[in-house]
């Protein structure tokens, strides 16, 4: 995942060195020498996150947060805290001051990844969001609630044997109106996640009497807590636990004896990105149904997705935008063999079909006849290439039976094509991938075509 990348820090050295460690995995960086460049290099070059250090001259890391924090154009990028200081106290002023996570120096860089790649999506998020916003207002039906939502009246389950530690848990989460469940086992957990909808879950690493990877496991299978983000509680050096709870599905973790205020941290991020998914899914569909989407499929029509991608390829900096263009195969033949209503019927299955199988933050719209287009922000052509085989795959597996007993195999085709030049327009990036998606139906159909790089 590309990103860009505003280190603060008043120390050349340290600079020096993120900047190195950070261009080596393909970060964009830039950086600051104190919280006044900051202020300015943020509101101009629109970075994806923050590196601030705390101790500066002039302005310290906590007044440059809060006047970040205080400005339209850069609230929402995130700032993580950098300090020689592991204090609660530091983590509290930096809370309040609106920073988004903490770090502590010296940087463990595995740590510093891990935490830039779940900001960077959870940024990624409010950005599809607030371009959503713009394109529904421009067409006179959306509503302003593009700003950075909070967590007040949000419900938690916290899962650990420990009275005390659930106790402490509670305490930091209830500071920011969020309200604890416990639950001192497995099965009281699964139990109650069946009873009730959490929006974030907290669990203990070191069950007694649980497999706490099994469970986490559990909870990802099960359909009332498979979108809910997981907060895995570990050890310090438990490394081989945490990686296999991520790949488990854990969301994020913090290390014992838990600081409640870096709990605080960690819960508001992963609870804003599951507002900001639950609105992908829900509010924002309802709010634009009539005007935006397609009564056949349910998915976006074509003059959302035309005012949506030039929202997005207007205000872009950086990221890249990928575009995939989809044909259904011999699709003539299923309305004169079948009828347009069994047609109807293998659009609504594919329609549905991408829809499961596209990320919160993209796009998928009916663009016309059998004609379906995806817009991927932030996504490089490798992505992209990926989420197109990904969906020709889901497709082969829909089972479509015109007649009863009588499956009909469907397929698609598939142009691929991605602007990461400026100068890339919508019409552009739809010519490339059409003309991607021809050369896909030429060599044989059911298979995926790339467009020329310098065509978008």
């Amino acid at each position: 995942m590309t990103a860009r990348i505003l280190i603060v820090d008043d120390v050349p050295t340290n600079t020096r060195l993120l900047e190195a460690r950070l261009a080596a995995e393909y970060y964009q960086v830039s950086s600051a020498r104190d919280g006044f460049e900051a202020l300015e290099r943020a509101q101009i070059w629109q970075p994806d996150l923050i590196l601030l250090d705390v101790m500066m001259p002039g302005m310290d890391g906590f007044e440059c947060c809060r006047q970040l924090k205080a400005h339209d154009s850069t609230l929402h990028i995130p700032v993580v805290m950098v300090t020689a200081l592991g204090e609660s106290a530091e983590r509290l002023r930096g809370l309040e001051a609106g920073a988004d996570d903490f770090l502590t120096k010296p940087i463990e860089y595995e740590t510093l990844m891990a935490r830039m790649r779940s900001l960077v999506r959870l940024k990624r998020l409010l950005d599809e969001w607030r371009a959503r916003v713009e394109t529904a207002r421009a067409m006179g039906v959306g509503d302003d609630r593009a700003s950075v939502p909070g967590v007040t009246g949000t419900q938690a389950l916290a899962i650990d044997p420990s009275a005390g530690s659930l106790a402490t848990i509670a305490h930091g989460l209830a500071l920011d109106g969020i309200q604890t469940h416990p639950a001192h086992t497995g099965a009281e957990a699964i139990a109650a996640a069946a009873r009730h909808t959490f929006d974030l879950i907290v669990v203990n690493a070191n069950l007694p009497n649980d497999d706490a990877l099994k469970l986490i496991s559990a909870l990802r299978a099960s359909d009332s807590t498979h979108e809910t983000p997981l907060l895995l509680v570990a050890e310090p050096g438990d490394k081989a636990r945490v990686l296999r709870g991520f790949e488990l599905g854990a969301s994020d973790w913090l290390t014992m004896p838990v600081d409640a205020n870096e709990l605080r941290a960690r819960a508001r991020n992963q609870i804003r990105r599951k507002i900001y998914q639950d609105r992908f899914r829900a509010d924002l569909g309802t709010a634009l149904e009539l005007a935006v989407v397609d009564p056949l499929t349910s998915l976006y029509n074509q003059r959302y997705l035309r005012r949506h991608l030039d929202e997005l390829m207007r205000r872009r900096e950086g990221p890249p935008i990928a575009l995939l263009m989809l044909d259904v195969d011999h699709f003539k033949a299923v309305n004169d063999r079948f009828g347009h209503a069994n047609g109807d019927i293998a659009l609504k299955a594919i329609a549905d079909t991408l829809r499961a199988n596209v990320r919160a933050f993209d796009s998928a719209a009916r663009y016309g006849g059998e004609e379906f287009v995806v817009v991927m922000p932030g996504s490089g052509i490798d992505d992209a290439t990926a989420a197109a085989e990904r969906l020709r795959a889901a497709v082969e597996t829909v089972v479509f039976e015109p007649v009863p007993g009588q499956r009909h195999p469907l397929t698609i085709s598939v142009g691929v094509a991605c602007a990461p030049a400026e100068s890339a327009t919508p019409d552009t990036l739809l010519r490339a991938a059409d003309r991607a998606l021809y050369e896909a139906k030429r060599l044989g159909r059911n298979r995926v075509e790339l467009a020329p790089m310098a065509e978008a």
